[in-house]
């Protein structure tokens, strides 16, 4: 397994409360994880871009978790990653954020519908937190956060009950990788 691999099956294992991935994990995208590295958090600010598109709490940039694999396709903002599948969920990308082959931006459960959804790089939560963010920051914007068994932050999501994010941080605290899931996923476990 690479060190990118493990990158992101670490962030599925958070979101799934700290427990073992099952199945598969795609590779971490690396220019995300580069472009994370040198960027700054900056709170959003109404009526900016980043508050109009901010990354959760019901989804992003068209696509809403709980959506059907049908009814996201239908939407015409994803595109289905063949090869990165596992019995339970398959792997897709957000149109206006590709990843490379061997990344997915998002999971789709055939019973639950998307289920996990990856930062692209340059958006906010609602709270101010992306890529580039540093754990102090994650604690202030949310107070509630707690530490999975694998050692990464995650908080329930503000404003969705059956959502939460979780963060996977450098070796300077820094947030290089974000998602989005629902706290009923099927994909990870």
């Amino acid at each position: 397994m690479t060190t990118h691999t493990m990158t992101r099956a670490a962030l599925a294992a958070t979101l799934a409360g700290g427990l073992a991935l099952a199945g598969f994990a795609p590779a971490a995208h690396a220019a995300q994880t580069r472009d994370a590295a040198a960027a700054q958090a900056a709170p959003a600010r109404h009526g900016s871009t980043a508050a109009r598109a901010a990354f959760g709490p019901y989804g992003y940039g068209g696509v809403k978790l709980g959506m059907s694999a049908k009814t996201a396709k239908a939407t015409g903002k994803v595109v289905h990653k063949r090869g990165l599948d596992s019995v339970t969920c398959s792997g897709w990308d957000l149109k206006a954020h590709r990843n490379d082959r061997n990344s997915v931006g998002l999971y789709i459960s055939k019973k639950r519908g998307v289920a996990v959804m990856f930062a692209p790089k340059h958006v906010r939560t609602p709270q101010g937190i992306g890529l580039g963010s540093t754990h102090k920051q994650i604690k202030k914007a949310y107070p509630k956060v707690k530490t999975a068994a694998s050692g990464f932050p995650y908080v329930k999501a503000p404003g969705n009950p059956k959502a939460y994010y979780s963060f996977l941080l450098d070796d300077k605290g820094r947030v290089y990788e974000m998602a989005l899931g629902l706290l009923s996923q099927d994909c990870v476990n």
